[in-house]
């Protein structure tokens, strides 16, 4: 990579390997192709003026790959490139950073509940875990998914006595019925404490027919939803599983992390640390999200020896990993050192927010069949067969969604906006698409002609288009280091504008033009790089639209 070469470049002239500094693409072009503030940080050690350092730093330099390297405000370094150098990186576009240590690396993320729908906050976390995950494959790491699944609880026993009280409820349905009637009826309250008892314990035969049936029913749903967004977990852990473990690790440590609170439940105090204290063995003696968290990080240790844990929720359950994370660390310090939480923004519609308890859920399903509605509208007069046309709509759709959570910093909470996420030109996931299935068609032309693709005549000058295409793993990198897919996704839409730009200035398949072997060189390296940046972020490189 280039911006690593310079970085290797600047280390060496400054004599030091260990100072912290920054190389990045600024964003006028005219301040160069690489800035660094090296000089700034210098400055302050050397109690020198930063320009002084700046001019002492790049008489010190002597290297081939730069044009020129000028000067610039209080003292950055402005370096101009080489054009032989970004043909030269552009050949290996699409290559690995690889971390031959082969960190090992799980991560949980969607996490549906069973008996509930499958809702947008899934469709969130979904897209940002699986394109984290592939950022973590492409860098070289060892990556297993995880889907962790409450199948026991509360929650579980509200949908089971709705679905009692009325058999016709679907299981989101039942569940919302459940929560409500807990809520607002004492009895009903008594009967729901006493289902989830025997729901634990699986001494009721009829009550274990419906749950195992519904469980399937819920496994089967999701299980349709991960092939059409593209995930395929290694591991399904469920609450079941884990909460003995967790009830083991946290009575092993009562009276050292933890303590008795009210009517006989166990809680960890923390005040003590600058949180606030949570129950992790309820009043009935069954483990309660805290305690099963702790077990499920032994669960998931025991299933694959990992050197790092990613989570990935919503971020309103941020204060409580804050409390979870802390009693880890007090009870298995060496796994709470290698775990990671992620919080996520929240995905809403324009009509506002969603709850399972109340029954207002907008599903993962209702916002892609409404997008794939709108993307079937549009391209209704293309010359496709019906079965391409659905198949088009729904890669499309999912990748308009993708796309729309992605761009964002994952903290971010996002107001889903449709015609924005549909459009075929600017800020989408079906821009860049369409700037694929463009370039694909451009290559085919160039196929009939008899072009051969070759960078052995390159011209002059580079444009854009080189200087983009040659900062792919750069902008990967980047991605994957700092868990934020969005630099990735604004990397591909400026470089789906620089092919678009350079497609409507040069005529590409040409035998005629001595160029054009070169043009068309670029156009498939193009091609590549979108691609595989397009398979990082989990949307499909169409080959028409």
């Amino acid at each position: 990579m280039i911006l690593e070469e310079i970085k290797k470049i600047i280390r060496q002239a400054v004599g030091k390997s260990d100072i912290d500094f920054l190389v990045e693409v600024p964003a006028e072009k005219t301040h160069g192709d690489y800035s660094s503030n090296v000089a700034l940080v210098l400055s302050k050690t050397l109690q020198k003026n930063p320009r002084e350092v700046a001019e002492e730093i790049k008489q010190k330099i002597n290297s081939d790959i730069f044009s020129k390297i000028e000067i610039a405000g209080p003292g950055f370094l402005n370096f101009f490139v080489a054009d032989k150098v970004f043909v030269k990186e552009i050949k290996s576009s699409v290559k690995a950073n690889h971390d031959w240590f082969g960190q090992k690396i799980i991560i949980d993320y969607t996490d549906p509940n069973i008996l509930k729908d499958f809702h947008i906050g899934h469709l969130m976390s979904n897209a940002i875990g699986e394109s984290l995950s592939r950022l973590f494959e492409f860098e070289g790491k060892k990556v297993k998914r995880v889907c962790y699944q409450s199948d026991v609880g509360m929650g579980i026993a509200k949908a089971i006595w709705g679905k009692i009280k009325n058999a016709n409820f679907k299981w989101g349905q039942a569940y919302a019925f459940g929560a409500q009637k807990y809520e607002e009826d004492e009895t009903s309250k008594k009967e729901i404490i006493e289902l989830n008892k025997k729901i634990y314990q699986r001494s009721d035969k009829n009550i274990n027919n419906l749950y195992d049936q519904g469980k399937k029913e819920s496994l089967d749903y999701f299980d349709k939803i991960y092939k059409k967004l593209g995930t395929k977990f290694d591991y399904f852990i469920f609450e079941s599983q884990v909460g003995p473990v967790g009830k083991k690790i946290v009575e092993k440590n009562l009276g050292k992390v933890f303590d008795k609170g009210e009517n006989g439940a166990i809680i960890f105090k923390g005040e003590k640390y600058g949180l606030h204290t949570r129950v992790f063995i309820n009043s009935e003696g069954l483990p309660t999200y805290e305690a099963k968290d702790l077990g499920l990080a032994q669960k998931k240790y025991d299933k694959y020896a990992y050197d790092k844990s990613v989570i990935i929720t919503g971020n309103e359950v941020n204060d409580y990993f804050k409390v979870m994370l802390c009693a880890m660390k007090k009870t298995n310090p060496r796994l709470a050192k290698k775990t990671k939480h992620i919080g996520h923004g929240m995905l809403r519609l324009p009509e506002g927010k969603m709850s399972s308890r109340t029954g207002k859920v907008i599903t993962g399903e209702f916002l892609i069949e409404k997008v794939e509605e709108l993307i079937k509208n549009k391209i209704k007069d293309r010359q496709f067969t019906n079965n391409e046309k659905n198949n088009i709509a729904e890669k499309v759709a999912i990748g308009a969604i993708k796309y729309s959570i992605l761009k964002q910093a994952i903290g971010s909470d996002i107001i889903f906006d449709f015609d924005k996420s549909i459009s075929f030109e600017g800020d989408s996931g079906p821009y860049l698409q369409y700037s694929y299935a463009r370039a694909l068609s451009v290559l085919e032309k160039a196929k009939k002609e008899r072009i051969k693709a070759s960078f052995s005549k390159a011209p002059k000058e580079v444009g854009q288009l080189e200087k983009s295409i040659s900062r792919f793993s750069e902008s990967v990198l980047k991605a994957e280091e700092l868990f934020e897919p969005h630099f990735l996704v604004l990397y591909l839409t400026n470089l789906a504008s620089e092919f678009n730009s350079y497609y409507a200035k040069n005529k590409i398949a040409d035998k005629k033009d001595t160029e054009s072997a070169y043009r068309v060189a670029l156009v498939n390296s193009f091609v590549k790089v979108m691609k595989e940046g397009l398979w990082l972020l989990g949307i499909e490189a169409l080959n028409k639209m």
